[in-house]
């Protein structure tokens, strides 16, 4: 099967996308970004084709095993949970590997063979714990590996090197120094493998399903066998100058996010696009091609950053702040979307009593304002208008962006997609295929 691809390397997430020769979707992946933005490309490409053969599995078991029908969702979590939970396994061993290396010199003296058999036990209790981690309805604080096994560890670590009477330092120092290095170290390729293993888990429970296990095991393995063959690829976005790709491989993260919005909504005819680091108000014809634009300038006030450092400075995680910031009885104004600034103001804001619902109120609300402008810059809004990038995610800023549309334009359509921030990525594989056909 003949693939095109699409990578979008964002300042905070790197995604992908993978198009077949229809121009439909098969696979998307993401990860967070790192200052080695080979590796994120590779991780992201990687968990493009880790989904596109979960799509391949579905389109195999829902022609070859009608029987699972309304089933089906559940089944193929079942498998992906098994994929996850080898991948993670084998991160984990690579973790222990590199960690156990650092236990070595003179800051260890006297300490090697103690270190060593705390990581032992450590390691030990994160293998026995993964099964539950990864069965269906377990919790798991994300989906990368870091933040997965970095919380688990160090509250494992701690209780170890306690009773073993081994300093925590040691231990904490020897995971920062290793983290950095599997990071940097993409998961093996074998996909076959670990799916693979995981089928033959999927395979004992099929009958609780009602389907005959050699039938599901010839159809996931047909899907496996599937050639995805890489014809094109195109990079984008606010690192694509350091993807190591030629500059007929490169598109502007401008054309890219248009042309996606078109793609996701063909009667786009203006878009928004917040994310890490910019703002994008753009505006594009009927077949998705870029008319006119306007970026925030200087700096990223007003975007993703800014909204994760307001999320630190409240000691909160990022994803809560439109679920707060919802229950707000009334939005207290903000001065500045500066994220130098913010902080102080902020800490005065909370000194003179203000609840914290509100002043997260009035911040999502300067951050639309902001948009606001930057769009007004480009053309203004017409109809239909699309939201796209991380912040779309972010319920109260897309009430915001909803009140404040209807106050300046009136009624107008807007379209805010799940995967929207997959936009970039769609654009930059559907040029790859544009190339090629």
């Amino acid at each position: 099967m003949r693939t095109f691809v699409g990578i979008d390397l964002g300042s905070t997430t790197t995604k992908a996308v993978l198009l077949d020769d229809n121009s439909v979707i098969i696979g998307r992946g993401i990860t967070n970004s790192r200052s080695n933005y080979d590796t994120a490309t590779r991780v992201a490409k990687l968990e493009a084709m880790i989904d596109a053969r979960l799509t391949l599995c579905r389109r195999a078991l829902g022609a070859d095993v009608p029987e699972l029908a309304d089933k089906l969702d559940d089944f193929l979590s079942r498998l992906e949970l098994g994929f996850r939970r080898e991948q993670f396994v084998e991160q984990l061993n690579d973790l222990e590997q590199t960690c156990l290396q650092q236990v070595s010199g003179k800051r260890f003296a006297g300490l090697e063979d103690a270190v060593g058999e705390v990581l032992a036990q450590v390691f030990n209790t994160l293998r026995g714990e993964a099964t539950a981690m990864f069965a269906p309805g377990g919790r798991r604080k994300s989906d990368f590996f870091r933040d997965i096994a970095g919380s688990r560890y160090l509250n494992i670590a701690e209780d170890t090197a306690r009773d073993a009477d081994v300093p925590y330092d040691l231990l904490l120092n020897v995971y920062d120094k290793s983290i950095i290095e599997v990071e940097n170290r993409p998961p093996s390729e074998d996909m076959s493998g670990k799916f693979l293993r995981a089928l033959q888990e999927v395979v004992k429970v099929a009958p609780e399903f009602g389907v005959d296990p050699a039938t599901v095991e010839r159809a996931v393995k047909s899907a496996l066998g599937v050639d995805l063959e890489e014809v094109y690829l195109v990079g984008t976005g606010y690192g694509r100058v350091t993807l190591p790709f030629s500059k007929e491989h490169i598109r502007s993260e401008i054309l890219c996010h248009g042309l996606g919005a078109h793609v996701m909504y063909p009667a786009t005819r203006t878009v928004l696009d917040i994310g890490g680091q910019d703002t994008k108000g753009i505006q594009v014809d009927p077949e998705g091609i870029v008319e006119n634009f306007q970026m925030n300038d200087r700096c990223a006030a007003g975007c993703g950053r800014y909204l994760g450092y307001i999320a630190d400075e409240m000691n909160m995680g990022l994803h809560e702040l439109g679920p707060l910031a919802m229950k707000a009885t009334r939005s207290v104004r903000i001065n500045s979307t500066c994220t130098v600034f913010a902080g102080a103001e902020l800490r005065d804001r909370l000194a003179l009593g203000e609840k914290r619902e509100d002043i997260l109120a009035g911040l999502h609300r300067a951050i639309i304002l902001r948009a606001m402008s930057i769009i007004s810059r480009s053309g203004g809004i017409r109809d239909e208008f699309t939201f796209t990038g991380g912040v779309a995610k972010n319920e109260a800023a897309v009430r915001e962006l909803d009140l404040l549309v209807k106050e300046n334009y009136g009624e107008v359509k807007i379209n805010i997609d799940p995967g929207s921030i997959y936009t970039g990525a769609l654009g930059a594989a559907t040029f790859a295929g544009r190339a090629v056909n």
